[in-house]
């Protein structure tokens, strides 16, 4: 960090402070992309749209909050409903860690709060899957609570201004920037609209690549835009190559109907129906894998009958191939020995059940073909 750069964050100056706030409130007002949950001060439903847009953009997040919204529209819908209907309602935009946190806060706030969603601060980093940046979020948008946030888009826009080349995830230029966040905070009638304004700056302007600078109204006081440092600043780590993990799967089939299996409620992509199987071990074929899976899972041996296809995906910290083959059971009745349920259904059926994205292909496929002549 340039000398004395640091004195000059530690307590800005009230003159620019102002400035940053007007310019950025005028701009948003003026520039502020339609969304459905900017038209409500309802705590609900804005905490319901800052979890969807955890990880996931605004075009992705729209429809899903709409139909979500039509299906629980209070808080009370959403903490009688069963997970399972929950997961469904989610399915598709993944971490799902946040299905199941909504619906366990939801539980807490029926039951806590007579279905009123909690209006304090503290009350409200209380609830699962709420942390201060969501905290922050809620807080200033539905109460007016003076709160800064620090998500990625605001990061973003506040090491550029400043012109903070330091890691932005190391604990101490972390702590800098909710700091100087929380000092550009303007009165309670505003700071949900600033802080917005910085995350919608982030978004649209200040962007990650290719920043139009030019249409920025920050342009003139950016420390980056100035330096020609908006391609390095913030700092990134090299990305690391992700693991990459091979996984054989059973379409395992009887008559007109197929088994499917439902992950354990922790863990990745818990709650979730999939065709069950497992990694490959080392020195193990595909197939040899799958008999061994299902054999530990479901106490089952099954004949593997002909390969369907193969699917990779991508998760935050890993990557997979799937490898589904059509199977039989040889011998054995299922067990639930290291699964939380498991049903035969029909194709026809698959629909109701909520499935991870790299099963949705198999989906369609059985649904697609006669399972009874397979």
């Amino acid at each position: 960090m340039p000398e004395g750069t640091q004195d000059k964050l530690s307590t800005l100056n009230t003159r620019k402070i102002h400035t940053i706030q007007n310019k950025m409130l005028d701009w948003y007002h003026k520039s502020k992309r339609s969304m459905p949950w900017r038209n409500t001060k309802d705590p609900y439903l804005i905490w319901i749209s800052e979890i969807m847009l955890q990880q996931t953009q605004v075009t992705t997040v729209i429809p899903y909050f709409e139909k979500f919204k039509k299906r629980f529209p209070t808080v009370k819908s959403l903490a009688d409903a069963r997970l399972d209907v929950v997961l469904k309602h989610w399915e598709g935009l993944g971490y799902y860690a946040r299905a199941r946190n909504l619906h366990k806060a939801a539980i807490i706030i029926r039951d806590n709060f007579s279905n009123c969603f909690p209006t304090t601060p503290d009350e409200i980093k209380q609830l699962p899957g709420i942390g201060r940046y969501t905290v922050g979020a809620i807080g200033s948008i539905a109460f007016g609570h003076q709160m800064p946030v620090l998500d990625g888009n605001v990061i973003r826009v506040l090491t550029r201004l400043f012109g903070i080349q330091e890691d932005p995830k190391s604990s101490e230029i972390n702590k800098r920037l909710w700091n100087i966040s929380e000092q550009l905070l303007p009165g309670s009638d505003k700071v949900g609209d600033f802080n917005q304004s910085l995350m919608e700056l982030g978004a649209i302007i200040c962007t990650p690549r290719q920043p139009q600078c030019i249409a920025c109204p920050l342009s003139k006081y950016c420390m980056a835009n100035a330096s020609g440092l908006t391609d390095v600043i913030p700092y990134r780590k090299l990305s690391r190559k992700l693991p990459h993990k091979v996984i054989s799967a059973g379409v395992i089939h009887c008559h007109d109907k197929v088994l499917i299996t439902q992950r354990p409620a922790k863990g990745l992509l818990g709650g979730l129906w999939e065709f069950p199987g497992g990694k490959k071990e080392q020195g193990e074929s595909l197939r040899q894998c799958l008999v061994r899976e299902l054999k530990e899972e479901l106490d089952i041996i099954v004949k593997t009958e002909s390969k369907i296809m193969a699917i990779d995906h991508g998760y935050s910290h890993f990557t997979v191939t799937i490898h589904f083959y059509l199977c039989s059971i040889l011998e054995g009745t299922v067990k639930k020995l290291e699964v939380d349920d498991f049903k035969w259904v029909t194709p026809k059926q698959l629909s109701k059940y909520a499935f991870p994205a790299a099963d949705q292909p198999i989906v369609k496929w059985l649904q697609e073909n006669n399972v009874s002549k397979l």
